[in-house]
């Protein structure tokens, strides 16, 4: 694996920035991780589950459009199992109790993928790397994407704007019956070797795999038939795909974040935290639907800064980033809506694909949207 190195703390900005953070959780004597709301979001979303798949596979509705719109919705509650209940869980700030934590970082397994495979290609390589192209692993996709200005330009590219949400359409399908093969058998992401693979995580990942595929596709072939079940299972993956994509995408491929190029060893010029406000951007903080149902994933910035913090205390600590990047003259990349950020990911696609654009595009000229 290359080499990134970061540079040293070279301002009191983090330090001052966290000792504010933990002042706020002292002054109030509250835990750093979920709370009662986390909870209540948690019975309603797999309870959801469990009610539309007993609904669809058991009771089966008549009409065939009503049939699709559960699985869409079905589609739209895995995406949000994974944004509020696996995402806080599996970076520890679900709950104090570490059990618990691991129980519910865990309904990774019961959505059909592997826990264990995310904590390094999600925790690690994209947390620690953040848009170093060759690194990290949610800006190394399929080479039909080109994501960031570093990577090699295809033909193909100048039309990935508008085939990209097929491919996203794709992506929970290909992610759960490829990706996560490739994983296992490599025992790798990207270039990171898989530690601490034990026997018990291969028996959880086949258990996991052999589970799903019972429970998604053999048992509802059996019940329903074989062409309802894979029409059903492709509105459902693709809803969820696309969910899952594009969400995490509006933080990281937007026009106002930068990249760098970690295909060699590489020395970040900024240190660790300041590489995070300048790769990662927020959408729609002052929407509180937003932020309900996608488990505070519009506040990554404060998310990149404190992942052990959970999600339900974003928005009182987004006001204390704010106020230290304003102190120490460091720009907050933040959209005000999510479709201003949806459109800035699709525009930084064309950027992307547009060959007579890539090889002068810089961040630098970009428009930084600064709260």
């Amino acid at each position: 694996m290359q080499k990134v190195t970061f540079k040293s703390n070279s301002n009191a900005f983090y330090s001052t920035l966290r000792r504010d953070v933990e002042q706020y959780f002292e002054n109030r004597k509250v835990a750093k991780t979920g709370n009662y709301k986390l909870y209540i979001k948690t019975v309603t979303f797999l309870s959801l589950s469990v009610i539309f798949y007993v609904w669809l596979v058991f009771f089966t509705p008549a009409s065939a459009w009503l049939s699709v719109l559960l699985c869409a919705l079905m589609g739209l509650n895995t995406a949000f199992i994974g944004f509020n209940v696996m995402h806080d869980a599996s970076h520890g700030s679900y709950s104090t109790n570490s059990t618990l934590c691991n129980v519910m970082a865990h309904t990774m397994n019961y959505l059909g993928s592997s826990a264990f495979f995310w904590n390094t290609k999600h925790n690690v390589l994209h947390h620690t790397y953040t848009n170093i192209d060759g690194v990290d692993s949610d800006i190394v996709q399929t080479k039909l994407l080109r994501l960031a200005p570093t990577q090699q330009w295809r033909p193909l590219h100048r039309f990935q704007h508008i085939y990209s949400i097929f491919l996203y359409a794709l992506s929970h399908v290909v992610w759960l019956f490829y990706n996560d093969f490739e994983k296992y058998f490599s025992q790798k992401v990207l270039d990171m070797p898989l530690r601490n693979f034990t026997t018990k995580e291969h028996i959880i990942f086949w258990a996991t795999k052999i589970s799903y595929i019972s429970l998604y596709l053999i048992l509802p072939i059996y019940m329903v038939g074989l062409v309802p079940t894979l029409v059903g299972y492709a509105v459902l993956s693709a809803v969820c795909g696309i969910t899952l994509t594009v969400v995490f995408q509006l933080a990281h491929v937007v026009e106002i974040t930068e990249f760098e190029d970690g295909n060699e060893d590489i020395e970040i010029e900024n240190e660790w935290a300041i590489h995070q406000l300048n790769t990662t951007a927020n959408f729609a903080t002052n929407n509180k639907i937003v932020s309900w149902f996608l488990g505070g994933l519009n506040f990554q910035v404060e998310h990149h800064l404190f992942p052990k913090i959970s999600h339900v205390h974003y928005p009182e600590i987004q006001k204390i980033v704010q106020e230290n990047c304003a102190k120490h003259n460091i720009p907050y990349r933040t959209f005000p809506t999510m479709t201003e950020a949806v459109v800035s990911h699709f525009r930084m696609l064309k950027i992307m694909g547009a060959q007579a654009q890539f090889a002068s595009y810089s961040t630098t000229n970009s428009t930084t949207s600064v709260a």
